[in-house]
């Protein structure tokens, strides 16, 4: 396999990214065509070139540490109209600050997120680890070793993040988008918790 023309290795890969559910790392690339890792990066970035200019609806990203298909962002709305999809994996909004409060501070143990959020969070970070969105990453050194939960791959692709480092600034973001009971991430001003979760 390894004797394919250029044009032709490339089309593989534009086939293999298009119905490929998952970012595909330049390793699965090399191990499904059989061609060295090198040899596929000029051909995927000539791809990234090509799909990512203004003519074509779909572009092609690094999600998670691999390469992925997925539409302009700008044409979100009328994708949502064709699909209609259920947006943040059905989450309440219990389980939105939670995951919002692991991505920033993760490794967090469920102690340091309820003195944060003020309420029991058990459920929530049972939910999120149902859906994959979180998982155990540890446990913190001290009394009872609690365990340290972060975030999964998955949450990188829902949220279409390479990293988690290009989270957006939690307070820019609240004062660009008008939100004023954003969630105090500082855990020196907490509030007794509630043993209600909500």
């Amino acid at each position: 396999m390894g004797l394919m023309f250029p044009k032709e290795t490339r089309s593989i890969i534009e086939s293999l990214l298009f119905v490929s559910k998952e970012p595909l790392t330049l390793k699965t690339l090399s191990l499904i065509l059989e061609v060295p890792e090198n040899d596929i990066k000029p051909l995927i970035e000539e791809l990234t070139t090509q799909y990512n200019s203004a003519d074509h609806g779909i572009n092609i990203s690094i999600v998670a540490n691999g390469y992925q298909m997925h539409t302009r962002p700008e044409f979100a709305p009328y994708i949502e109209k064709l699909y209609r999809p259920q947006n943040t994996y059905g989450l309440s909004r219990a389980a939105l600050e939670t995951l919002a409060i692991i991505a920033y501070k993760q490794p967090v143990t469920r102690a340091e997120i309820e003195a944060i959020r003020g309420v029991k969070t058990e459920s929530s970070i049972g939910t999120l680890v149902e859906k994959n969105l979180v998982r155990e990453v540890g446990r913190k050194e001290g009394p009872g070793r609690p365990v340290l939960f972060g975030t999964t791959d998955s949450f990188l692709r829902y949220f279409g993040l390479k990293s988690i480092s290009e989270l957006p600034d939690p307070e820019k973001f609240a004062v660009e988008h008008g939100i004023s009971d954003q969630i105090d991430f500082d855990t020196k001003n907490s509030t007794q918790i509630d043993q209600t979760e909500e």
